[in-house]
């Protein structure tokens, strides 16, 4: 690689730990056996993208929901998602180790997630990670989720580095549609889609499993 990065930016769910599984039962079942919706499992995982609000919008149209209904409906998928996770609940094989290395080589990072403030803090805080990340941008403190790239943009604006120093790490086509609006290189994690579903961006820089790829020796 040319050009050393001075910031990582991460999404979280599906990226630092391998939970989608877990949302894409929570949804499902809550989409099709509580709300009624005539959608199957792989439908689910192709809406799981953006914020719960956003979701809920897509697969019953605007407005179906009152605001309050659907902040009922996002909390309760996630108590119903943590309940089911967190005896599993652990690092991406080689995470520890890489956020050190990171640390050590005075990389900043932060966590740039569509996820609500009490998903972040769940895994943040059982896994003790926090101290690595000089800020956390949640659905909360955006306007406009991913593919929209103000998730990205706005953490690397926190963290004072210009967008073309930053490398994005995601496990979504949509979060890389977003890093590459945001101007960033990012690195795709094939936890929940294979490499063929990322066809359509070219500013990704490696395709990895887990972080002991040596893929990742480059960005040091």
């Amino acid at each position: 690689m040319d050009k050393k990065p001075k910031a990582f930016l991460f999404d979280l769910n599906g990226t630092m730990i391998n939970d989608m599984e877990f949302h894409n039962h929570a949804w499902h079942d809550i989409l099709t056996k509580d709300l009624g919706a005539n959608i199957s499992f792989e439908g689910v995982k192709k809406e799981m993208y953006g914020k719960n609000q956003d979701l809920l919008e897509r697969v019953f149209g605007v407005g179906h929901f009152s605001q309050e209904k659907i902040d009922q409906i996002s909390i309760e998928k996630e108590h119903r998602y943590q309940a089911a996770y967190k005896a599993h609940l652990t690092l991406i094989h080689g995470l520890d180790k890489f956020l050190d290395k990171a640390k050590n080589a005075n990389i900043l990072m932060a966590i740039g997630s569509a996820a609500i403030p009490f998903n972040i803090n769940f895994v943040l805080d059982n896994l003790a990670i926090r101290s690595y990340f000089e800020t956390v941008v949640s659905a909360e403190d955006v306007e406009k989720s991913k593919p929209d790239p103000e998730t990205f943009t706005k953490g690397a604006s926190i963290l004072g580095i210009s967008p073309e120093d930053c490398i994005v790490f995601e496990d979504a086509p949509k979060g890389v549609e977003a890093a590459q609006h945001a101007g960033m290189r990012c690195v795709a994690l094939t936890t929940m889609h294979t490499a063929d579903e990322f066809s359509a961006y070219n500013n990704i820089i490696a395709f990895i499993e887990d972080y002991n790829d040596p893929a990742l020796d480059q960005l040091f």
